[in-house]
């Protein structure tokens, strides 16, 4: 039963008078539960709580931690069908596409489970006292990572599970020690809130701290605002739009404490197409592409929004071959009117700019809140000059750029602004002939993809989801995989410190039995 009320900890509350409700943008109606927006006390409530358990949770064990994890995604699966009707109402995604983004949840819980159960994560290090050195006595030094305190987490509009109430940012951050309130996302309320019920029931089931989360309603940007400027969060996760991250990160560091901001942000993840794989395989590698950018109705953040290749009478064909492909399939629902809203007017700035050929457009007619594709191209020269064609267009639309030699295909790569994902298309060993491009699209991404396409994030501990700004606002962290965690911790070192009085993961006798790296050797002693 969803009861539109705030979680704050394991309490509900709806104390304001702000009210709204979701959208199914498929049925194209409101959906009958009415939420209410947390309030400016309830959101100091909830902040306030979530300081009092870090005092508590930052002490607990990762065998602890583990179990809490589990528990979420169990929980998470004892609501069963509630949870996938409710996820598709609330976005228009098929039911398909529900159940395989709750796997992808539960895969994420019982990663940073298993993670911190382990307990090596901590880069425990030791570095042991030498006083007899001389000239000067060495002191015992020993390190590790310890959570930074309560951290914001924003609910991501195209990822209602995977990104957002227990998506990695909560789950990365729990498996930290850090307590989560998540700003729930107003276009899937009723899913945040379920999901939310799920972590209060496994915080109380392992015996979490109250207060380790929790879950505020929000139909607009205030009660975000209000959380990050709060001056007991200590850091925020963000998936969204340039503009809100942005925004967001400029209001961390305005703060008389600034905290960090990791936020995911735009993307268009340029796709080079070298040459003798256009020769010999532009109609296969058309068919893939066109699936891959309408693929999700292109809602996706590693969407191929930008297709890169030399002018050639094959690239034409290849232009050709895409348009023709991507007009047979049929378009899908969007997740919401106003994302809609946005994609036809970005891509109408992108498509009104001076000598941009539109060369593939749906144009029969679709339902309410469907998206119709569309392939747009332009010659390098133009797309170098003209900053309007480096627009995310967030939906099923791509930009093919004609380079006049493979010096301008570097330079355009150079231009770009930092993304989440570069591709490579190539023939056998073609790839190796072009040395400098790929020394230039290392320098703009923060994952490089052979002979595939960018949409589809593997989670994994080898994952980057993160690249150059303005992909992400800090290049140096992932969101996605188990190395996400990094971004809620911070080194300390203790100097000197009574043994008995160390965390066991610094203690001479490793009670955790982690692996250490002790004297510059690393071993589990």
């Amino acid at each position: 039963m969803i009861s539109g009320k705030n979680f704050i900890g394991n309490q509900l509350s709806a104390n304001g008078t702000k009210t709204y409700k979701t959208f199914n943008p498929e049925l194209n109606i409101e959906n009958a539960t009415v939420f209410t927006e947390a309030t400016a006390q309830e959101i100091d409530d909830a902040v306030n709580l979530a300081a009092k358990a870090f005092k508590e949770l930052r002490t607990v064990s990762g065998i602890k931690k583990a179990e809490f994890l589990n528990a979420i995604a169990e929980e998470i699966l004892a609501l069963d069908d509630v949870l996938i009707k409710t996820y598709c109402l609330e976005s228009g995604l098929p039911e398909g596409r529900a159940k395989g983004e709750r796997g992808r949840t539960i895969g994420q819980l019982r990663s940073f489970a298993n993670l911190v159960a382990e307990g090596s994560w901590v880069e425990a290090t030791i570095d042991t006292a030498l006083p007899n050195r001389k000239p000067i006595p060495k002191p015992d030094i020993r390190k590790m990572l310890i959570p930074l305190g309560p951290v914001v987490v924003f609910g991501a509009s195209n990822f209602p599970l995977a990104y957002s109430t227990a998506g990695g940012d909560t789950a990365a951050a729990l498996a930290s020690g850090c307590p989560v309130i998540v700003k729930s996302h107003p276009m899937h309320a009723g899913t945040g809130e379920l999901v939310a019920s799920a972590i209060v029931k496994a915080a109380k089931k392992t015996g979490m701290p109250n207060g380790v989360f929790s879950n505020l309603n929000s139909s607009g940007i205030e009660v975000g605002q209000q959380l990050v400027a709060h001056p007991k969060v200590k850091a925020v996760g963000f998936t969204g739009s340039i503009n809100g991250g942005r925004a967001l990160l400029d209001l961390a560091s305005k703060r008389t404490e600034p905290i960090p901001v990791f936020a995911e942000m735009g993307s268009i993840n340029p796709v080079i197409i070298l040459p003798e794989a256009l020769k010999n395989r532009q109609a296969d590698i058309a068919k893939t592409y066109a699936s891959s950018i309408t693929l999700g109705t292109g809602q996706f953040c590693t969407n191929p929004g930008l297709l890169l290749g030399i002018k050639s009478d094959d690239l034409t064909g290849f232009i050709n071959n895409v348009s023709e492909e991507i007009t047979k399939i049929n378009p899908s629902c969007m997740l919401h009117p106003n994302i809609k809203k946005g994609y036809i007017s970005n891509k109408e700035k992108v498509v009104s700019q001076d000598n941009v050929t539109v060369t593939a457009n749906y144009t029969s007619e679709v339902q309410n809140n469907y998206a119709a594709q569309t392939i747009v191209t332009v010659d390098g020269k133009t797309f170098l000059e003209n900053s309007a064609l480096h627009l995310e267009v967030f939906g099923p639309f791509s930009m093919i750029v004609q380079c006049k030699n493979v010096e301008e295909l570097e330079v355009i790569i150079t231009s770009l602004e930092g993304q989440l994902t570069g591709t490579v298309i190539s023939d056998e060993n073609e790839v190796a002939n072009y040395p400098a491009v790929i020394a230039a699209l290392q320098n703009r991404v923060g994952r490089i993809i052979f002979n595939s396409v960018p949409t589809g994030v593997e989670v994994c501990e080898s994952m980057v989801h993160g690249g150059p700004y303005p992909a992400s606002t800090d290049s140096r962290f992932t969101a996605v995989g188990v190395g996400s965690i990094k971004r809620w911790v911070r080194p300390f070192s203790y100097q000197d410190w009574p043994n008995d009085l160390l965390p066991n993961e610094l203690k001479n006798d490793n009670p955790s039995n982690i692996f250490r790296v002790i004297d510059g050797l690393r071993a589990k002693k």
